[in-house]
């Protein structure tokens, strides 16, 4: 009786399991399906391609009008150096909150943690006008600038990912710092040599965080950014298909595949720290 129990529990664990994979596998090989259709239409389209083609991938790339490999450029050096000021911003703040005890440092940690209940979408009037009056002195930094939209991601990166990384440096044992002190290091590189190796793995998760919501980010980027040679992959995808969607399906299938690259590379550079990173900081030892 109870190996038929056993059995049958068994049989709808893995019936279970199977039918979550094929949910979630079924959108991404709906898309991969798109690119390769020849109809580049959605309500003629079949999982498996009656004609398969290249031309959407081709079209993509040696199109005049758009410029994909312009969007995806630009995404890239946004998405980077956004991730890159993050990690060492938040580093430098987290350590501080972590390690030193001043004035104001409680006040300050809760501030970053009641910044980030507002999402930066309900500041979006607010720092269009910023961003304008600033473009006005500055005009590196104003509208229609890849520096203005790393400032904007930066701003609202900085409360979750220091509270992480704080949380994480409160795991490393103090004494690692003392014994360096006393060998003649200083504080600071005693941060640099003894910290930032241990604290790899959040470091490394900061940065794929980062990476993530830099890259598909599209609201912000939409308002700030103005002309096709700045457009970030989002707003240029969405100026793919904003007037002909049913024509153009299959580009942006294709487009989508290819912007997904990027994502699996940092993915794969990345795995072995990420759990490590998301989980030991999350409670103090």
């Amino acid at each position: 009786m109870y190996e038929r129990h056993s059995i049958g529990g068994s049989f709808w664990r893995h019936a279970i399991i199977l039918f979550l994979c094929a949910f979630s596998v079924f959108p991404a090989l709906w898309v991969v399906s798109a690119s390769f259709n020849a109809t580049n239409n959605m309500s003629l389209q079949t999982l498996i391609p009656k004609n398969p083609t290249f031309s959407h991938y081709v079209e993509l790339f040696t199109s005049d009008r758009y410029q994909f490999t312009r969007w995806m450029i630009n995404s890239l050096k946004v998405t980077i150096i956004t991730a890159t000021l993050t990690v060492v911003l938040a580093a430098l703040g987290a350590y501080a909150f972590s390690r030193f005890r001043f004035k104001g440092r409680r006040v300050g940690l809760l501030g970053l943690l009641l910044i980030q209940m507002f999402p930066q979408i309900l500041a979006m009037v607010a720092i269009f006008l910023l961003v304008l009056s600033l473009g006005s002195i500055f005009p590196w930094a104003g509208l229609n600038t890849h520096t203005a939209l790393i400032f904007v991601y930066l701003g609202g990166a900085m409360g979750f990912n220091t509270w992480l990384m704080k949380g994480y440096f409160d795991t490393i044992p103090r004494s690692l710092e003392e014994s360096a002190k006393v060998d003649g290091a200083t504080p600071f590189q005693a941060f640099i040599w003894i910290i930032l190796p241990l604290a790899r793995p959040i470091l490394a998760t900061i940065f794929v965080l980062s990476f993530i919501s830099s890259y598909s980010e599209l609201i912000l980027a939409q308002i700030l950014l103005r002309s096709g040679t700045q457009f970030t992959l989002p707003v240029g995808m969405a100026l793919l298909v904003s007037d002909q969607w049913s024509q153009r399906w299959g580009m942006f299938a294709a487009g989508a595949l290819i912007s997904m690259l990027p994502f699996l590379i940092v993915f794969m550079l990345a795995q072995r720290s990420l759990v490590s990173g998301l989980t030991r900081g999350s409670v103090k030892e």
